[in-house]
């Protein structure tokens, strides 16, 4: 059996988050702020939070692989929590700004870490939404004098269980979470004025609903139009794209739902809910969509949770490196996901290249605006 990839996971800190707090000084943003609060004798307390969210995950014993950046913004957390780290980045100013936080959090991401780790307050949030956006899934330990945003786990503690729960493969919720941030100046005035600056991905402990553990066939038909909902408001969003639909009967409920004819066990293309194509060749796909935006929808094929190479050789290394991981909408019920019994998903597309590039972590859809993160190998 092929074992799972450790979790690669980024950390990284904003040694001055919450600096502010405990000398009332409504916040930590800006040069003056922190040198005003370090000459009171305040204490840089953010490395501390995230050192105590790697000791939950590190006596989890799950399997990471740690990068992060020197001293106070990441390597300093990782020693003290025993986890064996490799150092990718050193900032250049000993007061670490803003643009050092951006700075990292590109480079830990170019690194190809599945997840971030970050700890912050909402200033620290806007730096990594800045840097991320929605390139990999982040998630927050709450470090600041203000959190506003919704990226955050709720405890330092809780922030490690989840990257636990995610490097030991169970299923683990991915949400939007919002990006909020106060002016620290109109706050200081007594007025809170909180602005929304972004949304990012952010992995959740997956709470299962009483339905998912009951199975039977009536269940299973409704959790899959609710994840035909979900693509096809997907694709009322893009109507210039190409939708490359894939092999599987959850797929083929899609194209039923469109009154489409399907191919059961080939590779059919559509746009703006007309067939373009069906039971095409991989020649035949690298044409169609060479000039349009386009999204691939693929689900698990047969027991052993391949996504690539079974049923589905059409869908050839050039095109998938064309289109990029981020342009694959994978669906499948948390039934079938459960079945695997925590086995990662299986990649087999021919080109070793493409499947260390696709290999980590993927989103799946699983419901009408229900996703999990799930392992892939």
């Amino acid at each position: 059996m092929t074992e799972k990839k450790p979790l690669r996971l980024g950390v990284l800190v904003n040694p001055f988050a919450g600096i502010g707090g405990a000398l009332a000084l409504k916040g930590s943003d800006g040069a003056k702020i922190r040198e005003k609060a370090l000459a009171q004798g305040a204490q840089k307390l953010a490395k501390d939070k995230m050192t105590k969210a790697l000791t939950v995950l590190a006596e989890s014993e799950a399997a990471v692989q740690i990068k992060t950046v020197a001293g106070e913004m990441g390597a300093d957390s990782c020693d003290q929590s025993g986890l064996p780290f490799e150092v990718i980045f050193t900032p250049a100013n000993k007061q670490t700004e803003a643009q050092d936080t951006e700075q990292a959090a590109r480079l830990l991401i170019d690194s190809g870490i599945d997840v971030l780790l970050f700890a912050g307050g909402d200033g620290t949030a806007r730096n990594i939404c800045n840097a991320v956006r929605d390139k990999v899934p982040v998630l927050g330990v709450p470090a600041g004098c203000k959190i506003h945003s919704g990226v955050y786990a709720v405890t330092p503690s809780a922030a490690g269980q989840v990257v636990a729960l995610m490097a030991k493969g169970e299923l683990v919720s991915e949400m939007e979470g919002e990006v909020r941030d106060i002016d620290e100046d109109a706050f200081r005035a007594g007025k809170v004025l909180a602005r929304h600056f972004g949304d990012m991905r952010v992995p959740a402990e997956l709470s299962y609903i009483q339905a998912v553990k009951m199975g039977g066939r009536e269940h299973e038909e409704l959790v899959i139009a609710d994840i035909v909902a979900h693509v096809l408001e997907v694709m009322e969003d893009l109507p210039e794209a190409m939708f490359v639909m894939g092999s599987g009967t959850t797929v083929a409920a899609i194209m039923e739902h469109l009154a489409l004819p399907n191919t059961l066990l080939g590779v059919d293309i559509i746009k703006n809910g007309e067939l373009v194509a069906s039971d095409v060749t991989a020649q035949t796909l690298l044409s169609l969509t060479q000039t349009a935006p386009t999204k691939l929808v693929i689900t698990v094929i047969g027991g052993q949770g391949h996504i690539l190479g079974r049923g589905n050789q059409q869908l050839s290394p050039a095109f998938l490196h064309r289109i990029g991981k981020e342009n694959m909408l994978v669906i499948a019920t948390k039934q079938k996901l459960q079945q695997l019994e925590g086995r990662p998903l299986r990649l087999d597309s021919g080109d070793s290249e493409l499947d260390a590039l696709l290999a980590g972590h993927l989103q799946v859809i699983t419901g009408y605006h229900d996703k999990v993160l799930y392992p892939v190998v």
